[in-house]
């Protein structure tokens, strides 16, 4: 049988690199974003300024990915600043993976800038797993106008981990007998899966290193992290027997989440908020068929601070009206009414493929109340499908039309509009 051969395919600043690539191969602009200090950062004035992406030059400057706007111009005043074009890194993303794909039919598509790729048993086709990958990135360069990080191992976390090591451009290995020296040096914290808040306890058992990790006395870990510290500990000694898989997996949840234009103080703005939230999560649910029985509330304080909430319903719903009203009653139960709020998020769980809900005596709705306000509802995801989903709207957001359906995708991603983009990108 032979040796498992993984890459792992990384698009190397992928949102500015495909804004970069878009300007030069089909607007035929001269300059090329990555060549000047630029970056993709949101709407300054809605808040969402925040990074996502930057070239090495701009990185020179200090400038950080996810850090706000203010600072990064603070930092570097010329910064050239172009805001996010989702319908492009859609379609940039689909030809990235179709790339993928000639190479090998089992691409599994981890984000949407990055994927692992089963290459076992292409040698013939491609030779050594290294030159593969040379011309992988190669013909990434020469055909789409961006370039890759490549990680090659025989699983999927060492060929991420693999991925990981020095950018942009570049192929490295990281087989089993390569971890001592070059996984087993690394900060603890680059290790997938290790957080700041694991790394701050794991120093605080005199572990610095992913080699002290995979050296550790596993029962401790046990003790200390639970089932995780287990994971982890596995993964420092580079065991990882997960397949690649091409279809993607089931969603374990739905939800979205908003950054609003200005502070939330009371409990009627942020209820019309969590409402815009709700109208897009349950669509998603009701397009998927799928019903939830807990809701959760994420929210973040205008210091940044997180916290969430969440409650368990008597039956699973995908219909709106009772979502949002279970997720107010979370809200109410998780806010203070005082500290401002910048950013609110509402989340589906622990679904089901039952048709609709499981009626008991606590819903408080009979059957055929339900089937109505179900049919109401999917009247309206239909309405919306066929002409927009502005064609529509609840009268709470007449005075605010726009924000009527907040969060998650970018609106042309969730109507399924595209920049058209030519097959050489």
């Amino acid at each position: 049988m032979a040796e498992r051969v993984i890459f792992h395919v990384d698009a190397n600043s992928a949102f500015l690199s495909w804004s970069a690539a878009y300007r030069v191969k089909v607007l035929g602009e001269k300059e090329d974003l990555r060549d000047v200090p630029s970056v993709v950062a949101g709407d300054k004035e809605s808040r969402h300024s925040i990074i996502l992406a930057k070239s090495a030059p701009a990185k020179k400057y200090g400038i950080q990915t996810g850090e706000p706007l203010f600072q990064a111009l603070e930092k570097c005043p010329d910064l050239k600043v172009v805001q996010p074009d989702y319908s492009l890194y859609v379609e940039a993303s689909r030809h990235f993976v179709e790339m993928l794909r000639q190479f090998s039919p089992i691409v599994e598509q981890y984000s949407i800038d990055e994927a692992w790729v089963d290459m076992t048993g292409t040698e013939r086709l491609w030779g050594a797993p290294r030159l593969a990958a040379e011309t992988m990135r190669r013909r990434i360069w020469e055909e789409l106008g961006f370039t890759v990080n490549v990680g090659v191992s025989s699983n999927k976390l060492l060929a991420k981990m693999a991925g990981d090591f020095e950018k942009p451009n570049k192929v490295h290995t990281l087989f089993p007998e390569e971890m001592e020296a070059k996984m087993w040096p690394l900060p603890v914290r680059d290790l997938f899966l290790v957080g700041p808040a694991t790394e701050k306890k794991l120093k605080l058992l005199g572990i610095y290193t992913i080699g002290d990790l995979a050296k550790a006395d596993l029962q401790v870990l046990r003790r200390r992290f639970g089932k995780a510290g287990e994971t982890i500990w596995h993964f420092a000694n580079g065991r990882n027997a997960d397949a690649v898989t091409p279809e993607p997996a089931e969603n374990k949840g739905y939800g979205n989440s908003v950054t609003t234009s200005r502070d939330v103080l009371t409990h009627d703005h942020a209820h019309q908020v969590l409402l815009s939230l709700c109208e897009t999560v349950a669509s998603r649910m009701r397009k998927d068929e799928k019903c939830g029985r807990c809701v959760s509330v994420h929210l973040r304080t205008n210091e940044f601070h997180h916290f969430s909430h969440q409650s368990v319903l008597h039956g699973a719903t995908n219909i709106t009206a009772e979502i949002f009203e279970a997720a107010c009653r979370v809200f109410d139960e998780a806010w203070d009414g005082v500290t401002p709020l910048r950013q609110l998020g509402v989340q589906m769980t622990r679904l089901t493929d039952e048709p609709y809900q499981q009626y008991d005596f606590f819903s408080g709705m009979s059957p055929e109340q339900y089937e109505r306000k179900l049919r109401l509802d999917e009247t309206v995801d239909s309405l919306r499908d066929k002409f927009g989903e502005d064609i529509i709207r609840r009268a709470k957001f007449a005075q605010d039309p726009n924000a009527h359906m907040a969060g998650g995708l970018d609106k042309a991603r969730r109507t399924g509009i595209t920049k058209p983009i030519p097959d050489e990108f």
